[in-house]
């Protein structure tokens, strides 16, 4: 099918503002401003240069809290006082110089959703309702008083916005965070003014509007980004939105920003791969009928699936959030004809919001390992002639090779198998796994247009000429199965989760896995959608999924319910009979669960002979990078690979 791609190229209009195309950069956290001194970094200045120097239109700060209350210790700029002013001024004129406009969003606070690790214990909101990290903790509600502060402060951050620069305001609303929480009648208890009945749950929202309006004129953009579908039990429907959205259209709004998902659905707030591409365009439709203004939508989208968009008339800008991380110059690479050289965001949230989540430390990407760290990761030309061999052509070895390759190296790529990609493209079959197949083809692509030598089906050993010619070696030879010693697996009932993905799953009616980490989930969740037969994961830890990212387990989880998939924790496996596999729970109990097919899904473990040979003899010029030195994800074997090229000198 043929994509009509110079539909985003169009210019529009947002109140008075010109957006010179239609891609959006959606609002993220970046955890790049300076705590203490609330102003941002140079990290984060240049971070957002990058990206309009890619050629995006339109570019959302991630939220910026008015005032300390709200932002609940989150790292935010200064905007309820001057002191963000200067900074700010430079953020918008560097983001100015390359033709991009940028929106500041403003948030009144996360309220209920506050993180625990952060900010007050008792989290405010609308009504005294449950914190959604800690549901044993009543948030403190709003007073009145504290309400017109935030108008104050909502005014004293849209005149700090005006003289930055920014182009517009964006008011979030979104993912159940306070704003929406006084909206929602699930989470606003209140029996004054700002609660009840509909038009009193409004009144928050309205006023906010106003105070910002009388600041700012009437010609200056107001953008507003709401959640119309909730996702939960409770939580506000599509149908109960189009009512708000009557109301938010006459109100002195430019254009709306919508999607779905609250930290109830948060795998929508931060979309998996499991829930799809352009995972919340299906909201557009019904909110055009309500809407005279543009629309913003979000969610997973492609450049293909931002061309249907545009086409069905539902929306008018399209929102890339991740994928602008992955490869900031994918507007330019497409305005050029330049598609196949779009580096794919693979959804993985493991570096940007897995980060941010985890770690409290400013983002960065699997694919992408300088992103957020530009100012110190310019890819420079290697002075001198400098041969390069890569061992390996997963990962890691994928990334050595284009890195080196773009430093201006002689790169030769061995690869003992018939395909680049590696044990990666190996575990990519499922639909939901395509983006990992797009990067393989994409490291493929680059590798041929960068010159690099590419041997498949090549063994190579340590005494090849190769090698001793090099320079520099680099060896991602990946891992091997890790097959413990319990009885029975070498049952022909047994089969490796590796061997599943390249043969199939074999015929029988009960499925038992065992191991229960992100192989042994995916792998059930590709074949249980069937629903032909019964599955079973076993895992000796106490939780199922215990080395995914939070974010990516909601969607896990509901996925292994969704199919009926029997999960045993805390459960060990002890041997395999002929009536199935033996366990023992949590508690010494033993019991057998039946199987006709056994799923081996214990891991990897090193495989050093070769990389541990090759380095023996050439100790000053090999690095081992990826699996062979400690197994992991695919992200670490590229961080390893990109800074194993970038140290060479």
């Amino acid at each position: 099918m043929g994509y009509d791609y110079d539909l985003l190229w169009r210019p529009i209009d947002i109140g008075q503002c010109r957006i010179r195309n239609r891609l959006s950069m959606s609002a993220m956290g970046t955890f790049t401003p300076q705590l203490v001194s609330k102003v941002e970094s140079e990290s984060g200045l240049r971070y957002y240069e990058e990206r309009a120097k890619g050629g995006i239109g339109l570019i959302h700060t991630g939220a910026m809290f008015i005032n300390e209350m709200s932002a609940q210790g989150g790292r935010t700029l200064a905007f309820d006082t001057d002191i963000s002013v200067p900074v700010g001024t430079v953020l918008v004129e560097r983001v100015h110089r390359w033709g991009a406009k940028i929106f500041a969003q403003l948030s009144c606070g996360t309220g209920r959703n506050g993180m625990p690790q952060i900010g007050e214990r008792v989290p405010i909101s609308a009504s005294a309702v449950p914190s959604f990290y800690n549901p044993d903790v009543l948030c403190r509600p709003l007073t009145k008083d504290e309400i017109l502060q935030m108008y104050a402060d909502w005014k004293a951050a849209a005149r700090n916005a005006v003289n930055m620069g920014f182009d517009g305001i964006q008011i979030h609303a979104h993912a159940g965070y306070l704003m929406d929480q006084f909206m929602s009648e699930v989470w606003n208890k209140r029996k004054d003014e700002y609660g009840g009945s509909f038009e009193n749950r409004c009144r928050f929202v309205m006023e906010t509007v106003d105070a910002i309006r009388g600041v700012v004129g009437p010609r200056f953009p107001i953008t507003f980004r709401l959640s119309l579908d909730h996702g939960f039990p409770g939580g506000r429907t599509l149908d109960d939105s189009t009512r708000l959205l009557d109301v938010l259209d006459k109100c002195g709004i430019d254009a709306f920003d919508v999607d779905s998902g609250c930290y109830e659905t948060m795998d929508y707030i931060f979309p998996t791969r499991y829930v799809g591409d352009a995972c919340m365009a299906y909201v557009c439709e019904k909110a055009r009928r309500h809407l005279t203004k543009p629309i913003i939508n979000a969610g997973n989208h492609t450049m293909e699936t931002a061309v249907e968009l545009l086409k069905s008339g539902n929306a008018d800008i399209v929102q890339f959030g991740r994928q602008c991380i992955a490869d900031p110059q994918f507007p330019n690479k497409l305005k050029n004809g330049r598609r196949e050289d779009v580096r794919p965001c693979v959804l993985c949230n493991a570096e940007c919001i897995g980060r941010i989540f985890m770690r409290l430390t400013q983002l960065s990407c699997t694919v992408n390992p300088a992103a957020g760290l530009e100012e110190y990761m310019g890819v420079e030309k290697i002075p001198r002639p400098t041969r390069v061999a890569v061992v390996g052509g997963g990962p890691g070895g994928l990334e050595a090779a284009r890195a080196a390759a773009e430093r201006g190296c002689e790169v030769t790529l061995y690869e003992k198998d018939a395909q680049l990609g590696g044990i990666l493209l190996t575990i990519a079959g499922a639909g939901f796994k395509s983006r990992l197949r797009e990067l393989v083809k994409w490291y493929g692509v680059q590798l041929e247009k960068l010159g690099v030598q590419i041997r498949l089906n090549t063994a190579i050993d340590p005494a090849d000429p190769g090698l001793r010619d090099a320079d520099a070696i680099f060896v991602a030879t990946g891992s091997d199965v890790l097959m413990p010693p319990i009885p029975g697996l070498d049952d022909q009932r047994v089969i490796d989760v590796t061997d599943v993905h390249k043969y199939g799953l074999p015929q029988g009616k009960n499925v038992v896995v065992c191991g229960g980490g992100l192989s042994a989930c995916d792998t059930v969740i590709e074949y249980a959608a069937a629903g032909d037969r019964n599955f079973t994961i076993i895992e000796m830890l106490p939780q199922i999924a215990g080395d995914v990212m939070p974010v990516n387990a909601i969607s896990i989880f509901r996925l292994l319910s969704q199919y009926g998939v029997r999960q045993l924790p805390a459960t060990k496996v002890v041997g395999v009979s002929r009536a199935g596999v033996e366990t023992e729970g949590p508690d010494g109990s033993a019991s057998t669960v039946p199987a006709d097919v056994i799923v081996a899904a214990f891991g990897r473990k090193r495989s050093p002979a070769l990389a541990d040979e090759i380095q023996k003899k050439y100790p000053k010029k090999t690095t081992i990078i990826g699996d062979c030195v400690k197994p992991g994800k695919a992200g670490d074997a590229i961080r390893e690979g990109f800074y194993a090229a970038m140290s060479l000198q």
